[in-house]
């Protein structure tokens, strides 16, 4: 469906070598094509695929001083001028939609040939097993996060009890015998120092998500620079293409994400007396990574009104609800075992339906080797859940006795003041 999405759209001129002229227009771009629509007459002067371009070059002639160059497979060249906002700009994000397609040729190629109901669905069951393995990988490091706070407050707690026999020495009087045990307690407690330092290691583990090539572009859009954009379990990463890091947000830091297409979101972070941080990327591989987005900044996620129709078209569609997906393939699977019968009135003999299947016997084979993945993945998510449901029960009791340990400390340490 978003196959043929306007990626971006530029005022530019086209240079019409039949007629040796330019002729002034928009150039849109969507993740298959490019089109170069007149402004005067709004006729569609060209309309090729990327999969045929062969060359894309920043050139300038005797003619023209500044332009974009296109070259297709049967040795057509088009020229493109006054590009806005900058040539720069359109040359980065064409390349970087063609590149793209270019390494997904066999998918690309698969997906021009026509699509059987059997290929539609396992498509679409595919895109489920990606999207419930997402969040499987996404509940695996929460799991591992609520892990490190156990380790966190049970080091606590054993803090807690060194405090409480140092204040039993402090209450104590001085002729009391057992004061130089309880003083070398503390002593006792520098293997848990070496643990929390692991702890800490451990904590410090980043879990990557998702990692993506994007066009990046800060503050104003006329400058824009390759890059790739990496989702990870405690926040965002931007890179350039020579793999330095050009910026980090941690999850809490993020103010908000709006979408603005299926291909292109910006990302900011809000300061007081001084310029926000803010990032706009535009990636072929974006529809990937909006959905991961959705779940880890739900309450931060913003669709905007492009973004949103094309989100609601696809979750009124069968390809948008898995309800209508699991339903959609146990019927479909049905129909390619049995074929129904139609039954006769008062004493009619049976006729059997003599239509085709609707799926092949390879694509059921696929369809039930994806949903036997799919069922063991929702039976781990399931035990992942119930093993932290009892973690966090665990922590809660937790922090229940360390508040009222450190309350009890509290009033014994006043007291000696």
């Amino acid at each position: 469906m978003s196959r043929d999405i306007c990626v971006h759209t530029w005022p530019c001129s086209y240079y019409l070598e039949l007629e040796k002229r330019w002729v002034p227009g928009k150039l849109s771009l969507t993740s298959l094509a490019l089109k170069f629509v007149s402004d005067k007459t709004g006729d569609i002067l060209i309309n090729f695929p990327l999969s045929s371009v062969i060359e894309i070059k920043k050139e300038a002639s005797h003619f023209i001083f500044s332009s974009l160059t296109i070259l297709e497979k049967d040795h057509v060249k088009h020229w493109f001028s006054s590009l806005q906002p900058s040539r720069n700009v359109v040359f980065h994000i064409i390349e970087h939609f063609w590149r793209e397609l270019l390494l997904s040729q066999p998918g690309a190629e698969a997906s021009s040939s026509p699509m059987t109901k059997g290929k539609e669905l396992t498509g679409l069951m595919a895109s489920s097993q990606k999207r419930l393995e997402d969040a499987a990988r996404v509940l695996h490091h929460q799991g591992e996060q609520l892990d490190s706070i156990a380790s966190g407050l049970d080091k606590m707690e054993s803090d807690l009890d060194v405090a409480d026999r140092l204040l039993t020495e402090l209450e104590s009087p001085s002729w009391w015998p057992f004061s130089s045990k309880l003083w070398k307690m503390p002593a006792e407690t520098k293997p848990s120092e070496g643990f929390s330092v692991s702890g800490s290691k451990a904590l410090g583990k980043e879990g990557i998500l998702i990692r993506i090539p994007a066009i990046i572009s800060q503050r104003t859009e006329s400058q824009v620079k390759p890059g790739r954009l990496t989702i990870l379990v405690s926040g965002l990463e931007i890179h350039g293409s020579d793999s330095l890091l050009i910026h980090r947000f941690e999850k809490e830091d993020v103010d908000d994400i709006k979408v603005h297409t299926h291909y292109e979101v910006s990302i900011r972070q809000r300061f007081i007396g001084k310029p926000d941080i803010a990032f706009r990327l535009i990636s072929a591989k974006m529809p990937e990574v909006i959905p991961i987005l959705e779940v880890q900044f739900s309450k931060k996620i913003e669709f905007l009104e492009d973004a949103l129709m094309l989100r609601s078209a696809r979750t009124s569609s069968p390809a948008g609800k898995g309800y209508s997906v699991w339903h959609t393939a146990s019927g479909l699977m049905d129909c390619s075992r049995h074929q129904e019968p139609l039954g006769g009135q008062e004493g009619r003999p049976l006729q059997l339906q003599t239509s085709e299947p609707l799926i092949s016997e390879g694509d059921t084979r696929e369809l039930r080797q994806i949903l036997r993945k799919l069922k063991g993945l929702a039976l781990d998510a399931e035990m992942e859940l119930e093993r932290q449901d009892e973690a966090l029960d665990g922590i809660t009791a937790s922090v229940d006795r360390t508040t009222l340990t450190i309350d009890k400390q509290n009033r014994r340490m006043k007291k000696l003041t």
